[in-house]
C-alpha cells in the first residue's frame, strides 16, 4: 500500500505505476495516457493536470477521486469496480468517456468539456453538471432525477426516454429537450 505521497512530473507510459492500492495520495502532471491502471485502488487521490487519456480501467477502484484539470479522453469507467466508485471533476476534457451503467449519484462535473460521453443507463440522481459542454452526450433509460444541468450548454436528451423527476434545467438548454420533434424555436 502506497500512503500520503506525491507523484510529480512522472511519466508513467515509460515507468508504469505499480499495480498497488493507493491512499490520500497526489499525482500531479503525470502522463498516464494508454496505460494499464486495472486491478488498483485509489482512495482520496486527487490527479491534477494529468492525462489519462485512453487508460485502461478494468475493476480498478475510485474511492472519493478528485480529477483536476486533466485530459481524460476515452477512458471507459463502465470497466471500473462496480461496488466502489466515487468521484468529482473539474475542469476536465472527458469527450468519448463511457459511463454506462455506473452509478454516480450526487457526482460533480465542474467545468468539463464531455464531448461525445456515454451515460446509458446511468444513474446521475442529484448530480451536477456545472458549466459542462455536453455536446452529443448520450443519455437513454439514464436516471436523471434530481440532476441540475442549469448552467450546461449544448446537451439534446428525450425525457420520455429517462427518468427526469425534479431535474433542472434553464433556457436556453431547456431546448435540448425538445430535439426529437425537429421543431425551431426563436
Amino acid at each position: 500500500m502506497c500512503e500520503d505521497q506525491v507523484f510529480e512530473n512522472i511519466d508513467f507510459t515509460q515507468q508504469p505505476l505499480a499495480r498497488d492500492q493507493y491512499e490520500a495520495c497526489s499525482f500531479v502532471n503525470c502522463n498516464f495516457s494508454e496505460t494499464d491502471l486495472s486491478h488498483c485502488s485509489f482512495t482520496e487521490c486527487t490527479f491534477t493536470a494529468c492525462n489519462l487519456s485512453m487508460v485502461t480501467v478494468v475493476n480498478t477502484t475510485w474511492n472519493d477521486a478528485r480529477f483536476e484539470n486533466c485530459k481524460m479522453l476515452g477512458v471507459n469507467f463502465e470497466h471500473c469496480n462496480e461496488h466502489i466508485f466515487s468521484v468529482a471533476f473539474e475542469g476536465c476534457m472527458l469527450n468519448y468517456a463511457s459511463f454506462y451503467k455506473r452509478q454516480l449519484k450526487k457526482t460533480n462535473f465542474k467545468h468539463c468539456t464531455m464531448h461525445e460521453v456515454d451515460f446509458i443507463e446511468a444513474d446521475l440522481t442529484a448530480t451536477i453538471f456545472q458549466d459542462c459542454d455536453l455536446t452529443g452526450a448520450k443519455f437513454e433509460n439514464t436516471n436523471l432525477e434530481k440532476a441540475d444541468f442549469r448552467t450546461a450548454v449544448n446537451y439534446t436528451l428525450d425525457p420520455a426516454m429517462n427518468k427526469v423527476k425534479k431535474a433542472q434545467f434553464s433556457y436556453p438548454g431547456v431546448a435540448g429537450l425538445l430535439y426529437k420533434f425537429d421543431i425551431i424555436i426563436k
